[in-house]
């Protein structure tokens, strides 16, 4: 498939209903389909702003946070923007209401069956998939330390909960010694051709050694085995490197925006 020929179907498959299939409710406001997740969060995104007057979305932007400010267990939304859409005075509307652009992330798809080869790992490595709850929390745990983020238990809270909807997602780790040194997740994405490669951490002094290339290649090969045949991820510049040589494109980019509640008397 081409690039183009990607970008079309990640446009019509994914940003729909099945972007958010763990959702407690979704709403829609023209659009937009606002979501919200277990955990306070919730998240908005959309096919296209088609219907939006350019002059408007200031005040589009408010009606959402509004939305969203009624309900006091949210603590923090994230407004999903991608590179390729036709958008002109969103970011400034978004920065306006409070909104906070994070780092943009390569939206990277491709053919599953490009990512399944044979990577030999380092002595004393291996992989596996995990379901019980002490290996998620131990996962969990290893992703906030890679990724910078203070110790809580909120994302093995959330992906415990997610394990127990028997939805398709699955987890996967590499271990040394009995420790976790990198680790993933696979969604599938019912009803569509699509499988997401996620999450994907390795420790700093394991990196390089091509132990996220074989865990990538085992998250493939079983999303392959459940009829999936395109993958996507939003990566960072740590694992963009890695899928492009598997064989998956840039199409486009995303940045997240995100608003947390302060806190004070609104």
């Amino acid at each position: 498939m081409t690039p183009t020929e990607l970008l079309t179907a990640y446009d019509d498959q994914l940003r729909t209903d099945a972007e958010t299939p763990s959702a407690v409710t979704v709403e829609r406001h023209g659009p937009l389909r606002l979501a919200t997740f277990i955990g306070g969060r919730g998240f908005v995104s959309y096919r296209d702003l088609k219907g939006i007057d350019p002059g408007e979305i200031g005040d589009v932007v408010g009606v959402v946070l509004d939305h969203y400010r009624a309900d006091p267990a949210i603590t923090r939304v994230e407004w999903k923007t991608r590179g390729h859409d036709h958008a002109p005075g969103l970011h400034e509307a978004l920065v306006g209401h409070g909104f906070v652009p994070d780092d943009p992330e390569s939206i990277m798809l491709g053919e599953l069956r490009d990512l399944v080869v044979d990577v030999p790992l380092p002595a004393g490595v291996t992989l596996r998939r995990v379901t019980g709850e002490a290996d998620v929390r131990s996962m969990c745990a290893m992703q906030d330390e890679v990724f910078g983020d203070p110790p809580s238990d909120t994302s093995a809270v959330a992906i415990l909960r997610r394990l127990a909807l028997e939805d398709g997602m699955e987890l996967w780790v590499a271990e040394a010694d009995g420790v976790i040194v990198c680790a993933g997740r696979l969604e599938p994405v019912s009803g569509t051709d699509f499988a997401g490669i996620w999450g994907g951490a390795t420790r700093p002094q394991w990196r390089g050694r091509g132990i996220y290339r074989a865990l990538t290649a085992a998250r493939a090969r079983s999303a392959i085995n459940s009829g999936k045949r395109l993958a996507h991820s939003d990566s960072t510049e740590f694992s963009r490197p890695i899928l492009e040589r598997a064989g998956l494109v840039k199409v486009s980019t995303t940045t997240p925006y995100e608003w947390r509640r302060s806190g004070r008397p609104e």
